[in-house]
């Protein structure tokens, strides 16, 4: 997984691809279980998968692209 493990808590760096996207998104590198909670809040966002599939921030991510 080379460099994908300094995104991810310790806990999950040996986990497969499938696994992390089924993760909490606190299993990711700096978000802590306050942010998973606010992200759980606001858009029901639960898991790694559901972030990077979240309308929401595709559609940001697009404007973004765009803009460049």
């Amino acid at each position: 997984m080379g460099d994908i493990k300094d995104k991810l808590d310790k806990a999950y760096e040996d986990k497969s691809f499938s696994e992390i996207a089924d993760a909490p998104v606190a299993a990711l590198q700096g978000v802590s279980e306050d942010d998973a909670q606010k992200l759980k809040d606001a858009f029901n966002v639960k898991t790694i998968r559901e972030l990077g599939t979240n309308k929401y921030f595709l559609w940001a991510q697009a404007f973004a692209k765009l803009a460049e």
